[in-house]
């Protein structure tokens, strides 16, 4: 069954509102977290934001390829991710909270990867590159609890 250009629109919307959100918690923890142990960890977060916001971009340009709108601050759909710890000291809760947005992005991009398969080379290519940059920094924050609460 062949999906529509619309069905391809509103998957690749979905990952640009995560994409958003990613960068509000990313800057969010990397600005708030204290202490001596979060140095590292807030560096990595603020170097992935414009990563991130990269993402965006990248989503954002075939969106408006394939004749969908890019949404305002209002069509965003925000509140789906985990929101940034509030207790600020917690840094194995930021590192377990990046995990898991990784983890949805990843699995976000191999649903369209899926849904697009012989469909529409261009965004499969695209949520392709994608993962792997979520691959990557999911490798990374994994790597970072291994260090915090061990194997």
């Amino acid at each position: 069954m062949a999906i529509s250009q619309k069905e391809i629109i509103d998957l690749l919307l979905q990952s640009y509102s995560m994409e958003l959100e990613t960068v509000m918690n990313y800057l969010a923890n990397s600005t708030n977290l204290d202490g001596v142990r979060a140095e590292e960890i807030k560096k990595s977060l603020s170097a992935d934001v414009g990563g991130e916001i990269g993402h965006a971009q990248q989503l954002a340009n075939r969106i408006k390829q394939l004749g969908g709108h890019i949404p305002g601050s209002k069509g965003v759909t925000l509140g789906a991710q985990i929101q940034p710890v509030t207790d600020t000291t917690d840094v194995c809760g930021v590192i377990k909270s990046v995990i898991a947005v990784e983890e949805a992005a990843c699995a976000q991009y191999k649903k369209i990867i899926r849904a697009v398969e012989g469909e529409d080379y261009v965004t499969q290519d695209l949520c392709v590159r994608l993962l792997a940059d979520e691959e990557e920094h999911l490798v990374q924050f994994k790597g970072f609890l291994k260090e915090y609460v061990g194997n």
